[in-house]
């Protein structure tokens, strides 16, 4: 593992391909495989995905906006904890959001 250091401000948006369309995304670190681990979000507002889970961990940290899931609203400032194969969805933004999200396999 090497360590990475960048300033994400002066990083460029690029479309989120694996989400709704709009999504958009700074990677700020990869894999050995080159799959995102750690990366800033950027959602639209009116954005929806469904329910799913996943093999490993994931973190958010809401930066800006807000985001719906499950009954509760992430408002900047929040964090959340998933588990490894916990189904956590589906997902909305109202107002839109941009979110840290961190990744870690098992």
């Amino acid at each position: 593992m090497e360590e990475v250091s960048l300033n994400y401000k002066e990083m460029e948006w690029e479309s989120a391909e694996t989400y709704p369309s709009g999504t958009m995304m700074k990677v700020l670190r990869r894999d050995e495989k080159g799959r995102p681990l750690t990366v800033i979000l950027k959602l639209k507002s009116g954005f929806e995905v469904g329910a799913h889970s996943h093999i490993g961990m994931e973190q958010h940290f809401v930066l800006e906006g807000e985001y719906e899931s499950e009954g509760r609203v992430y408002k900047a400032g929040s964090y959340r904890f998933i588990p490894m194969e916990t189904p956590h969805g589906p997902f909305t933004s109202h107002k839109g959001a941009e979110i840290l999200v961190v990744w870690d396999a098992a």
